[in-house]
């Protein structure tokens, strides 16, 4: 299962670092590996900062619905707030990208999460730590990747 991590305000790089720790602690769950720090320009609005993007791999024996909440819950400790305009700047920002080869749609809720497939900030860091993985309908994330235009994602120290 795999999470992607944004933020873009209150020194990004240590947000995503702090949300790391937090999903460390949540319950009946596992870090087993995380992605290096990435720089890249805003997808929404274009006056607001760069954001610092990361991915997570993860077990847990929660339910996605169960796990959605826990990230949420570590999204409003972090400082999170659920207003203002879409792709705006945020402190951080959580997404559950995949979670097995299950595919969710719900109102709350869709994965494999979408844009995953157009978006190299989410692409290029799940296939430095898992570059074989696969979106559940079998297309492997690294030919997908491959097509990205990755030119303004920056790889921090």
């Amino acid at each position: 299962m795999f999470i992607g991590l944004g933020s873009n305000l209150n020194d990004p790089a240590r947000q995503i670092v702090e949300a790391i720790e937090g999903l460390r602690r949540v319950r009946a769950s596992k870090v087993l590996s995380e992605s290096r720090l990435y720089s890249n320009p805003p997808m929404g609005p274009p006056a607001q900062p760069d954001y610092v993007n990361a991915v997570v791999h993860m077990e847990t024996s929660l339910s996605p619905n169960e796990l959605l909440r826990e990230m949420q819950a570590l999204e409003l400790s972090l400082g999170r707030i659920r207003e203002g305009e879409r792709w705006g700047p945020r402190t951080i920002d959580l997404d559950l990208l995949l979670y097995d080869d299950v595919v969710i749609d719900e109102p709350d809720l869709k994965v494999p999460h979408p844009g995953i497939t157009e978006r190299a900030f989410v692409l290029i860091p799940l296939i430095d730590i898992a570059p074989d993985t696969a979106l559940p309908d079998g297309r492997k994330l690294k030919l997908l990747a491959a097509t990205l235009d990755r030119s303004a994602l920056e790889p921090l120290p």
